[in-house]
């Protein structure tokens, strides 16, 4: 009996509050009302929402938890606002999910030397992949995009926040000749939580030629169809580029 009253103390005591079961939210109930209909398919990508007297009277809340639970919505990308139009569900889409984790991810580099470094060397294992793929791959419209960017860079010196934008659409475009839109998600999603730390120590760098010229060899390496070369290529770039990005103190 004493063996039973002190289980029965042990449930009251620390561990029953482990156990409490918490009132959930209107707003956030629409919410996953909502996100349930874009996931059956009620809710196709492309068709406006349900104004918010409807969605009060289907759900049997105020306004204000509608509003609430669409700003949620709006907030994590599954429907779009437009001033003076209906909200319309999003494309859910692989670049959509990556785009969600961008203020996080930021975060996170800022508050970490070793969390840039993890990213540098994610990012250089990645391209090398990539630049392989688009070697065994590419189209001659892909090549000529390729030229057509490493001249429009050119046009960009002297011009640090632009030639770091052409800089970017050009290894995205390495990424998207995969034909695998997750993998050009992860690529503009690496590149973009990059590009704070590229801007700044760019201006000074000094080596804008030397990024163009690696440029013009990584796409002859992929003109040619010659895989092993284009790794050699985009891991001889990266390793030269990679001290450009550094933690900001």
């Amino acid at each position: 009996m004493r063996a039973i009253w002190r289980v029965m103390e042990n449930w009251n005591g620390s561990g029953a509050g482990e156990e409490k079961i918490t009132r959930q939210k209107l707003s956030d109930q629409v919410f996953e009302r909502l996100r349930e209909m874009i996931v059956r398919g009620d809710l196709a990508p492309g068709d406006p929402m349900p104004s918010e007297r409807e969605l009060m009277k289907r759900f049997g809340v105020g306004r204000p938890a509608v509003r609430e639970a669409m700003q949620i919505m709006h907030t994590q990308g599954l429907i779009t606002i437009s001033q003076g139009e209906r909200s319309k569900v999003s494309e859910l889409s692989a670049d959509l999910a990556f785009r969600q984790m961008d203020m996080v991810a930021r975060m996170l580099l800022s508050s970490s030397s070793d969390n840039l470094e993890h990213l540098k060397e994610a990012r250089r294992l990645f391209e090398v992949g990539m630049v392989k793929i688009a070697a065994q791959s590419a189209t001659p419209e892909d090549v000529a995009d390729l030229k057509q960017l490493v001249d429009d860079q050119k046009k960009m010196l002297g011009n640090p926040s632009d030639f770091i934008r052409v800089d970017i659409a050009f290894h995205s475009k390495i990424a998207s000749m995969s034909g695998n839109p997750i993998f050009a998600a992860v690529s503009d999603a690496m590149l973009s939580w990059l590009f704070n730390y590229h801007t700044d120590l760019l201006i000074w760098s000094g080596r804008e030629n030397v990024t163009l010229e690696e440029h013009m060899e990584i796409v002859a390496c992929i003109e040619r169809g010659n895989a092993a070369d284009a790794e050699n290529a985009m891991r001889s770039h990266l390793d030269r580029s990679q001290d450009l990005y550094r933690h900001h103190d």
